[in-house]
């Protein structure tokens, strides 16, 4: 309940932030400040175009996480069985949940850039012009690409996980060990 929480509020924070991020990214983009992008966003599209990939990044966020955290949990039990701190294998481990995790959700991924960003390609292959909703992204990705344009970036979105999740999962794991070590120092002082 409270990872649920947690990512429900994380993204209705975050999803505005990543819908100006992918509009400035994209080629030929017509922002060059930050302000220029929300201004033109809110006064042309209105604010709900802040949250056009909200439920589509909820559903990429909640199976990332599902498939990063199992992946993690059975790679420590191949790598180190006895859940000892051991720097390596939590990076390794880690390292391999992030990308997994990201290159499968990564069609999701896709969706969610394409609503935020309504490339112009896409738009002129969408009937109504203007894409909503993840149903419509997805049509919309095949329509454009088939199923190779669900992968598009996948190693770049893998490369970008991978170091990420090794460095997250190394941290949690540090902060374990030594929180751990001084509460058996403080039980064994007693």
């Amino acid at each position: 309940a409270a990872g649920g929480v947690a990512t429900l509020l994380h993204d209705a924070a975050m999803n505005p932030a990543e819908v100006v991020k992918q509009r400035m990214q994209m080629y030929n983009s017509p922002y060059q400040r930050v302000t220029d992008c929300v201004r033109a966003v809110w006064h042309n599209e209105g604010a709900g175009a802040f949250y056009r990939s909200y439920t589509t990044q909820l559903t990429m966020n909640i199976p990332f996480q599902a498939i990063h955290f199992m992946t993690y949990e059975f790679l420590q039990e191949q790598l180190n069985p006895h859940r000892q701190y051991n720097p390596g294998s939590h990076v390794v481990s880690g390292a391999c949940a992030g990308a997994v995790a990201a290159a499968a959700t990564t069609p999701l991924d896709v969706c969610k850039t394409l609503l935020n960003t309504q490339e112009s390609l896409a738009l002129s292959s969408n009937i109504s012009g203007h894409i909503t909703g993840m149903a419509n992204a997805f049509r919309t990705v095949y329509q454009v690409g088939g199923v190779t344009a669900y992968f598009r970036g996948v190693q770049a979105r893998v490369i970008y996980q991978m170091p990420s999740t090794a460095i997250a999962w190394s941290v949690y794991e540090f902060f374990k060990y030594i929180l751990t070590k001084r509460q058996e120092e403080r039980w064994a002082g007693k």
